[in-house]
């Protein structure tokens, strides 16, 4: 019985590495637009309206915060 095993040492091109780094940022300020647009929706919510929702305003950044990087 015969076995073959081979490995190749995968290497990154400048370009694969350029395009990671773009796909990382383009990632990172899609999640800024959510955090920023969430935080402005609820701000703008009258105190009755959070009250319904069952949040108050000083639980509005933790919950932008939560909706945009999952923390």
């Amino acid at each position: 019985m015969a076995y073959v095993n081979s490995t190749r040492a995968a290497h990154a091109s400048a370009a694969d590495r350029f395009t990671g780094l773009f796909a990382g940022f383009s990632a990172a300020l899609q999640r800024r637009r959510v955090y920023t647009q969430t935080l402005s929706e609820l701000r703008a919510l009258s105190d009755r309206e959070l009250a319904d929702l069952g949040i108050v305003r000083s639980m509005i950044a933790s919950i932008a915060r939560e909706a945009a990087y999952g923390k």
